[in-house]
């Protein structure tokens, strides 16, 4: 949901109008561009019973991710405890593990689309994809209440979250190693287990089965808020001046930089594979496409920033300091601008490749079409 969500201009140093080599396009901006983490998942042949305890076969054949880290990266310390997930697919569901690492595991929603981030919770984003519009969230805490919803695009873009939106027949259980609501004890893990049916995430008429090698965008966030216990219950500490609770942590996959979820170009990267679990890791190249695409984001956070300089988008790529050409490491690319005050189309086109991209003002990319 949008929570914590930050201007780009607040988190990017003013930049001032200014020939720029390729090689400086990013400065000020790194925290942007982190490498987002890939993880490839593998088939399963098992039948899956989802009750929260990973008993398959497949299950333990599948690769743990890293650890979640700060949803800022390395502005903020390690999380204290760790959280983790692992993943398979069939030609019907992507199934989803997660292990969250509590001592005191509580939860207090338990209806339907209740806002499900008020308590502790585990959270997956989903842009099949990889248009940064029309992705999926879906959360759930410890009661395995479900709040799901869809976006036709970002919160900074105008997006309204659909929250009458449903993921039909989707499978989730939870399981504690320990108790829910128990402050006499102190409790180990909890985990997470889903079955989100391949058909209830695709556009059109039938499900969209993954092809070998073919990728989502994906990324994973748990919400964590510090506690004490008042008169037998868990209660969220306050600020001692505001008597408001304390901020909750953000912890995540792969790192977003700012304290935003939604911005889905910072997701990383599920690659699938054909193999079964077990098969020998695969490390799939990304396509070329994605490098070049950074360019492109580097644009439109420029012209957010231009924005709400002037009120307007930038007309001329030199308004941003950015080049029309790009030779940097081994890539070589042109640029193109199309744009009033109000709107935008930024054109990339890499040198001996056929395909060219966009990226308009609100955040849509996606492949251009040849002139």
């Amino acid at each position: 949901m949008n929570r914590c969500i930050f201007c780009i201009a607040f988190i990017i140093t003013s930049i001032s109008v200014k020939p720029v080599n390729a090689q400086d396009l990013f400065r000020g901006y790194e925290q942007l561009f982190t490498t987002p983490l890939q993880y490839t998942i593998y088939k399963t042949k098992d039948p899956m019973k989802i009750d929260g305890k990973l008993k398959e076969a497949s299950w333990s054949k599948a690769g743990w991710s890293d650890d979640f880290v700060d949803i800022e990266g390395n502005k903020k310390p390690v999380p204290p405890l760790k959280t983790r997930f692992k993943m398979l697919w069939d030609t019907q569901y992507v199934y989803i593990a997660a292990e969250l690492e509590e001592p005191n595991t509580w939860a207090t929603l338990k209806h339907h689309d209740d806002i499900i981030f008020n308590d502790n919770d585990f959270e997956i984003f989903i842009d099949p994809d990889g248009d940064m519009h029309n992705y999926f969230e879906i959360e759930v805490n410890a009661l395995n209440t479900i709040f799901d919803l869809f976006l036709t695009k970002p919160y900074r873009n105008g997006g309204v979250a659909l929250i009458n939106w449903d993921v039909q027949q989707l499978k989730s259980a939870v399981s504690v190693q320990g108790s829910v609501n128990n402050t006499r004890d102190i409790d180990k893990k909890w985990f997470v287990e889903m079955a989100i049916p391949l058909r209830s995430i695709a556009t059109g008429f039938k499900e969209q089965v993954p092809a070998d090698g073919s990728f989502w965008r994906i990324n994973f966030s748990r919400v964590e808020y510090e506690t004490e216990i008042v008169h037998g219950n868990y209660i969220k500490k306050v600020d001692s001046v505001s008597k408001r609770p304390l901020p909750e942590h953000n912890w995540v996959w792969s790192q977003q930089g700012p304290i935003n979820m939604h911005m889905p170009e910072r997701w990383g990267y599920l690659q699938f594979s054909t193999q079964n679990a077990g098969s020998s890791k695969i490390n799939m190249p990304l396509p070329a496409a994605e490098t070049y695409k950074k360019y492109l984001w580097l644009l439109f956070y420029k012209q957010q920033q231009y924005r709400q300089q002037h009120l307007q988008y930038a007309t001329d790529l030199p308004l941003l300091n950015f080049p029309s050409t790009i030779e940097s490491a081994g890539l070589n690319c042109h640029i193109e601008l199309v744009a009033t005050g109000l709107q935008y189309i930024a054109i990339l086109q890499p040198a001996g490749i056929g395909e060219r991209w966009q990226i308009d003002q609100d955040g849509k990319i996606s492949k251009a079409i040849n002139p």
